[in-house]
Formats: C-alpha cells, sequence, structure tokens
C-alpha cells in the first residue's frame, strides 16, 4: 500500500482519461498498422494515388492479396478510393494518417540514435 496520497491526481487523470471505447478503437487502429504489408501500401502511397495493380507490383505480391489489405485500410478509413471509369486508386485518407506514420518512424530513428550514441559513450 501507498505511504502517501494519490487522490487528486487521480482523480485529475481519471477526468483526462478517454472512455474504454474510445481507447478500443484507438487500440484497433494501432494493430491495423501493425502490419508490415499494410505499412509498405501506406508507405507506396504517401506521394501518388496508385492503383491496386501498381500497388501490388511495388511490394511483390498479388492483386488479390494487395486488395484484400485495402479493404482493411479503406474500412478502417485509412485510404480513401478514387474511381475512374474501371480502375480504382487509392490514396492517404488525409494528413493524419501520414503524421501518425511519421512520428513512429521518427521515433525508432531517435531511439535508434540514442543506443548508438549510448554505445559509444
Amino acid at each position: 500500500m501507498c505511504a502517501h496520497n494519490h487522490h487528486d491526481l487521480l482523480e485529475k487523470v481519471k477526468y483526462e482519461l478517454p472512455t474504454d471505447e474510445l481507447i478500443s478503437d484507438l487500440s484497433d487502429m494501432f494493430k491495423i498498422y501493425g502490419d508490415m504489408t499494410r505499412l509498405k501500401i501506406l508507405y507506396a502511397l504517401f506521394e501518388e494515388e496508385m492503383c491496386v495493380c501498381a500497388i501490388a507490383e511495388l511490394i511483390g505480391m498479388t492483386q488479390s492479396a494487395v486488395s484484400h489489405q485495402l479493404k482493411v485500410l479503406r474500412d478502417a478509413n485509412l485510404v480513401a478510393p478514387r474511381r475512374d471509369g474501371k480502375t480504382i486508386y487509392y490514396s492517404l485518407a488525409d494528413d493524419h494518417v501520414r503524421s501518425i506514420i511519421e512520428m513512429g518512424y521518427e521515433h525508432i530513428i531517435e531511439e535508434g540514435d540514442e543506443h548508438k550514441h549510448e554505445e559509444d559513450i
């Protein structure tokens, strides 16, 4: 048992804590980002919208496998489709998607730099 009182701190944090439903939704979103294939697809869409066949060729997968992953990404509102005739082009749904990936990437690079620096000491 703690020897000091955390009451004020706990009340403040409880007030700021998102609901369990929002935490669950956030957890689900990060699970989607937690797949290498989906991350490759999202990175492929950083600069240009692309059709399924171009993405499949770029990442070395079948169109069927890419279509399946695009459906997961589309259902999570991470990519947006645009139809042009019979072809559907995909792009990142918004800048938040890019920002989340970039922040994760920067964190990994920073962490690597810190470990490298620690090894030099």
